[in-house]
């Protein structure tokens, strides 16, 4: 039987691509949601596991923990795609905010990966933990301090779990840019957005989905960023 690769905040955008991605190849797949959209249904209704995760509460991993263990011996992989992009121009209590992000992005991924590795080292093959950081890491924001600075921690984990679970468990990172627009943004923004790369277009999830494939089916890549960020960093 086919290990299942666990994808958290798998309901929409990039989690949702990669989920349904996977249902296609057949691969058995278990994602968390904080809200109910309507593609669960149809997701439940082709075998994934769906389980509904507020990653703020306090309580969250361990009861994911939970749920996961009775589910499957082992797992193929890990992805944490679970995020949030709240930034300081919109909150003003700044302490809040700052915890907020790190828990997201670097406390829940830290926990789940101590929690979850077992099962990933049940695997005779080598397993994979897969971090969505931010093409930030690199540059910070002076718009999104808190958020940048969380993505840089879960970077850094990237490095720290790699070597702590070589040769097992490869562990890496990938780090997007703009990959897809959201449903609000107008044709201003758009076109000013499109100036920051040198390819200057909107790849879609797919250039996700290939990069995850890329980690996947490797035997060799590990402690390593993946940038997809149409060559921003060179403008």
């Amino acid at each position: 039987m086919t290990a299942p690769i666990l994808i958290t905040g798998g309901a929409q955008r990039i989690g949702l691509a990669l989920t349904e991605h996977f249902v296609a190849q057949a691969q058995p797949v278990i994602m968390t949601y904080r809200t109910r959209h309507a593609c669960i249904d149809e997701l439940e209704a082709q075998g994934v596991t769906c389980i509904q995760c507020d990653f703020d509460k306090p309580d969250s991993v361990s009861e994911l923990v939970n749920r996961v263990t009775p589910i499957t011996p082992s797992l193929r992989a890990v992805i944490h795609n679970a995020s949030s992009w709240d930034c300081e121009a919109s909150c003003d209590d700044y302490a809040n905010l700052f915890d907020r992000m790190m828990h997201i992005h670097a406390k829940v991924p830290y926990l789940l990966n101590m929690a979850l590795s077992p099962l990933l080292q049940s695997s005779e093959d080598i397993t994979d933990i897969i971090h969505l950081t931010d093409y930030v890491v690199e540059t910070g924001s002076p718009k999104h301090i808190a958020y940048a600075a969380s993505k840089a921690a879960l970077d850094n984990l990237t490095k720290s779990f790699s070597a702590k679970f070589a040769p097992s468990i490869k562990v890496n990172s990938i780090a997007p840019s703009l990959i897809i627009f959201n449903e609000h943004d107008d044709d201003a923004y758009k076109a000013k957005t499109l100036k920051k790369s040198l390819m200057g277009i909107e790849p879609g999830c797919r250039e996700i989905i290939n990069s995850v494939e890329l980690l996947l089916s490797s035997n060799y890549i590990t402690g390593r960023t993946l940038a997809v960020d149409g060559g921003r960093h060179l403008k």
